[in-house]
């Protein structure tokens, strides 16, 4: 079977990579792809981002099966134009999506349907949204209504940043059309964890828990960023915890989304904040995996994920169980310098060790250039070590990462910190 997978990102190089191991794959597209994805023999990029374009060269190639990795495609129909053509798609809706498009969307649905989630209101004037921080008082987030690649979200520890944050989203259009609403939300203290299933519209499929780390630099100091590390298993998620979260978020989400008329297929991610009790609350929905949780996922999968996807498009989630290998996989973000406000580009990149049973590289933000490696975007590499503990995984992770070499290259050092400290 042919597959085709859409995006240019690390986590769709991980898709790419595990669903080239099945033996039943022919070829695994990838639209458009990156550096790694070029270099990979059993992978083949496609120059193709607009939604209507890959359709028809889905039909035009005998595409079995295709996955979406990135939100944007999402956001503006691909599935919906996919399955007016007949073809075969695993994703939301552009309806359905709605959960990642819009806050105010996600956050009215969860407000609707009793899943736990932050208190919140929704701005588009300036000086209401001002006059509500004031009344709340700091911490407080603040959340562009619309996506905004990983930079939509402010923290504010302080009224100062609040106002900041209000300003550049809602009176200097610092987002564009992302930020045209705010949706300012109580902040939520405890723990992270990142919690992602497959769903068919029906049958919900839990894949392995992952935590990320989101601040750039390490003790969780700097500005937040689309991710710069992950490990799989999570601790935190306790099997206490993992039914609950399935009972209290999970499938109430899928269930109130088919009540309302608009049923949910693809990957639905919640991101959840843990409490020192041990309560999960919803900060935010996702409708594809998350960047970089795939990369340590899949490299654990040990199920055929051709055979995963099959149950996925034809309604039989039901019907399978996924295998994961028992180690630990921790995934190490390298970024390029001047990330995340300002990555620096056609920087070469030297050094990527081979794969081994225990250290896989995916690339993001890499491109091929007369023949040369370099850096195309912020986030250039994920790279994933897996070992029989976290420290170990963290390990063989780090060994590799030491080896590569670009210019102004930034990395964590901590990685899987609060697991080692459990």
């Amino acid at each position: 079977m042919k597959v085709l997978v859409v995006g240019s990102g690390g986590r769709e190089h991980a898709l790419a990579w595990k669903i080239a191991q099945s033996p039943r794959v022919q070829m695994v597209y990838v639209a458009p792809g990156n550096g790694g994805t070029e270099l990979d023999p059993r992978l083949k990029n496609v120059p193709i981002s607009e939604p209507g374009w890959l359709a028809q060269f889905a039909i035009k190639e005998g595409i079995g099966i295709t996955l979406v990795g990135p939100e944007t495609p999402l956001a503006a129909g691909i599935v919906n134009i996919f399955r007016e053509q007949g073809l075969k798609i695993f994703g939301p809706t552009k309806e359905a999506a709605q959960l990642e498009s819009s806050k105010d969307f996600a956050k009215a649905f969860m407000k609707r349907h009793g899943i736990p989630t932050a208190e919140y209101e929704t701005f588009a004037d300036a000086e209401a949204a001002h006059d509500y921080v004031n009344r709340k008082g700091a911490p407080i987030v603040i959340k562009a209504d619309g996506l905004a690649a990983g930079k939509g979200v402010v923290v504010a520890m302080s009224l100062d940043e609040a106002h900041a944050a209000i300003d550049a989203m809602l009176s200097d259009n610092k987002l564009g059309d992302a930020g045209a609403r705010v949706v300012i939300e109580d902040f939520l203290d405890g723990e992270e964890a990142s919690f992602i299933v497959m769903v068919d519209g029906h049958n919900i499929l839990p894949l392995a828990t992952s935590q990320d780390h989101k601040r750039l630099q390490d003790n969780d100091q700097g500005p937040n960023t689309g991710g710069m590390g992950a490990y799989s298993p999570a601790p935190i998620v306790t099997p206490a915890l993992h039914a609950r979260v399935m009972r209290e978020i999970i499938v109430p989400t899928v269930q109130g989304m088919a009540r309302d008329g608009i049923p949910f297929s693809g990957f639905l991610y919640a991101g959840l904040m843990i409490d020192k009790n041990g309560t999960p609350r919803t900060l935010e929905f996702n409708c594809r995996m998350g960047d970089p949780e795939t990369q340590p996922i899949m490299a654990r999968l040990k199920t055929d994920y051709l055979t995963v996807l099959e149950h996925a498009v034809n309604g039989t989630l039901d019907k399978i169980e996924l295998e994961w290998d028992r180690r630990t996989a921790l995934g190490v973000v390298m970024a390029a310098a001047g990330y995340p406000e300002a990555p620096k580009k056609g920087d070469a990149i030297h050094g990527i060790p081979a794969e081994t049973a225990d250290c896989v590289s995916f690339h993001a933000g890499t491109t091929i250039d007369n023949g040369n490696l370099v850096t195309s975007g912020g986030r250039v590499l994920c790279v994933v070590g897996l070992g029989d503990s976290v420290k170990m995984a963290q390990r063989q992770a780090y060994q590799a990462v030491e080896q590569i070499q670009f210019s102004g290259m930034q990395y964590r050092r901590d990685i899987g910190w609060r697991a080692i400290k459990r």
